[in-house]
């Protein structure tokens, strides 16, 4: 059986992270953007991150520029900008696509797991979150207008 912990991705800083590294820990996984209405989701996903990680929460932070061009940084830029703006301290990632053929694998297997309204697998915008339980397992998939504290109380329920 596939798990999110079977997928590697590369950080902002060019270094292969493989996912097991994060094997016993619920996830929020999220394609975001530093230029999108939605941005100021960082503020809360960052206090999603402080308030349940010594619990076993961790956020992974997946920039994308498919959507309206609103990611066009470089990853230095990228992350510069989130912790200045957002302090954010969740890991970050290199730049992928989640849509199309050049779907990162995480994002194709995450899709087929958890599709969207009415079966589409096609993320729709930037920060769709995906909620992963400690066997890296998709427990539920949010639209990119769920807040971030919304999203507690399924956390909450994971991490007892």
């Amino acid at each position: 059986m596939t798990t999110a912990y079977d997928f590697d991705a590369k950080a902002l800083d060019g270094t292969d992270v493989p996912l097991r590294q994060y094997a016993g820990k619920a996830l929020l996984v999220v394609n975001t953007a530093s230029e999108c209405g939605f941005t100021p989701q960082y503020r809360g996903l960052e206090a999603l991150y402080q308030q349940y990680r010594e619990r076993g929460l961790v956020v992974l932070g997946f920039p994308c520029n498919q959507f309206g061009g609103q990611e066009p940084g470089t990853d230095a830029e990228i992350g510069a900008f989130c912790e200045r703006n957002f302090g954010v301290s969740f890991p970050l990632f290199h730049k992928i696509d989640v849509n199309g053929a050049a779907t990162h694998p995480l994002y194709r297997w995450l899709k087929a797991q958890a599709p969207g309204v009415l079966g589409s697998e096609r993320i729709k915008w930037n920060f769709t979150k995906f909620l992963l339980d400690g066997a890296g397992q998709v427990k539920a998939r949010y639209a990119p207008l769920t807040k971030p504290e919304r999203i507690a109380a399924d956390i909450e329920a994971l991490l007892r």
